[in-house]
């Protein structure tokens, strides 16, 4: 061995680069737990205590840090998938080995979204499904979260989990989410909700529940992004005029009739517009994310939370013509924000 500067360096800095690495190079193999455990809550909307059953996945190492991570609506416990003949998660660009939330230093918990008839209530709240998380974190034996990762109906989630049950988390990250819905929001969803409600009543609920989920489309998405998309000329098909958009928007239609509910719908819908959470009372520190072009959370309802919040906030603007789904279409962007937050 040559004990020349130059080689005690290298020597030294090897040393040192495998002190880091050795506890990544020693965890166990990433493990995913798809399970389910019966716990007990009161619901807002409910006078008694119940017992329910939460849907859940635990996907990571199994002795690192536990992170929960809660996407829209339509967003299930399968944030990520390890399997590779499976389909991917809904967040499969951002969680994974060596992604932005690296599974490798942390654990994801994700619950299946409860509903009001597995309650057995006639409404839902944002609080229930916080106390449900909040209930199982502790029958996993899990005293504190890492962090609450929130998006959409997620970030709603985070808030009344951070303000109900302030020592479960440590930090929140909230991806166009806020502390109450926008008016303008509420009423597109409430039309949504009249057609669904017709469409039972006469017996048409498929037909409805694609309606209800174009006319979603048409706000989850910005401006600018169908403004390119679809600006080419109609095309006469089937005795009417076809308009470019109009395909896109029932593809989206039948997928969604596909593996979604009604009544389900119904319910996680109302549920968005039912949420109000005082902002004061949430003490954690947290990290905001909007999107200009996000006209369902506008970023005036993120600069009012961040400024009410009693924790410590920041507020990053991202950039996107995805509107309100810019945080399932925006990996690249979003990749060092969650790190920074995280970490």
């Amino acid at each position: 061995m040559t004990c020349s500067p130059e080689a005690l360096a290298a020597s030294s800095t090897s040393a040192a680069i495998d002190a880091i690495l050795a506890p990544l190079r020693h965890r166990p193999s990433l493990t995913v737990r798809r399970s389910m455990r019966r716990v007990t809550l009161t619901p807002k909307y409910g006078s008694d205590a119940v017992e329910v059953d939460v849907r859940y996945a635990w996907t990571g190492a199994p002795d690192a840090p536990t992170l929960i991570v809660q996407g829209g609506i339509s967003a299930d416990r399968d944030v990520v998938t390890l399997d590779r003949g499976a389909a991917p998660g809904w967040w499969q660009p951002l969680v994974g080995a060596g992604a932005a939330i690296d599974l490798n230093q942390w654990r994801v918990l994700s619950i299946d979204w409860l509903s009001p008839a597995e309650l057995g209530t006639n409404a839902i709240s944002s609080e229930d499904q916080a106390d449900a998380l909040a209930a199982l974190l502790q029958s996993l034996n899990v005293p504190q979260a890492h962090a609450f990762i929130g998006s959409s109906y997620g970030a709603m989630v985070g808030l009344a989990f951070a303000a109900r049950h302030p020592h479960g988390v440590d930090r929140l990250v909230l991806l166009a989410g806020a502390h109450r819905p926008h008016p303008l929001a509420t009423a597109q969803r409430s039309v949504q909700r009249g057609i669904v409600r017709m469409g039972q009543a006469s017996g048409q609920v498929n037909e409805a529940l694609s309606l209800a989920r174009q006319l979603a489309m048409t706000t989850y998405r910005g401006s600018t992004e169908f403004g390119k998309r679809f600006a080419g000329g109609p095309e006469f098909r089937d005795g009417r005029f076809h308009f470019p958009v109009e395909d896109y928007l029932e593809h989206a239609g039948r997928r969604f009739v596909e593996h979604f509910d009604a009544d389900r719908f119904l319910a996680l819908s109302e549920s968005i517009d039912l949420h109000d959470i005082a902002p004061e009372l949430v003490p954690v520190r947290s990290t905001l994310i909007g999107f200009p072009s996000d006209r369902l959370v506008p970023l005036s309802d993120l600069c009012e939370l961040q400024s009410r919040l009693h924790g410590s906030a920041t507020l990053e603007v991202v950039d996107s013509p995805y509107g309100h789904d810019a945080f399932l279409k925006e990996p690249e962007q979003l990749a060092p924000l969650l790190r920074g937050a995280l970490n």
